[in-house]
């Protein structure tokens, strides 16, 4: 009965659409966020992330993640705590495009503010973003060169 139903519905010209894909489902399928993905279920992220938003993540790639010292990067995922702050710091409440971003200072969920600049490019904190405007159903993505911290 079911492949008869959806052989109908094509049959009458209706497009069935791909599932929608939240900012996390998006991340993992671009492919350079595993370690990202990694450090959000460590954080026990992964839920809020898939919510509804929006959200705007400052998303570092696996190549960010490479930068910070292989110690460093092991004890942070070994505390849940210190890596929920840092992993919140590169989150910002709302869908901002690129087309939208100011320079200034912008509270993340964390609750610290970052610093956004936009001279000679986009950067965030000492990050540089690097692509824009990878659009989820809840949010979008924005992907910076570095893991930035709370101050």
């Amino acid at each position: 009965m079911k492949k008869t139903l959806i052989a109908s519905l094509l049959a009458f010209g209706v497009v069935l659409s791909a599932q929608a894909k939240d900012i996390v489902d998006t991340a993992v399928a671009a492919g350079s966020f595993k370690t990202l993905a990694t450090a959000l279920t460590a954080a026990g992220l992964i839920d809020t992330l898939k919510g509804p938003g929006p959200f705007t993540v400052f998303a570092p790639t696996d190549e960010a993640f490479a930068k910070v010292p292989k110690a460093d990067l092991d004890a942070l995922l070994k505390d849940k705590a210190k890596l929920t702050a840092v992993l919140t710091y590169h989150v910002v409440a709302g869908k901002v495009m690129a087309a939208d971003v100011k320079a200034g200072k912008v509270k993340t969920v964390q609750g610290s503010e970052l610093t956004v600049s936009t001279m000679g490019g986009v950067m965030v904190d000492k990050a540089h973003v690097i692509k824009t405007d990878i659009v989820a159903d809840n949010g979008v993505i924005h992907v910076i060169d570095s893991v930035i911290m709370p101050k």
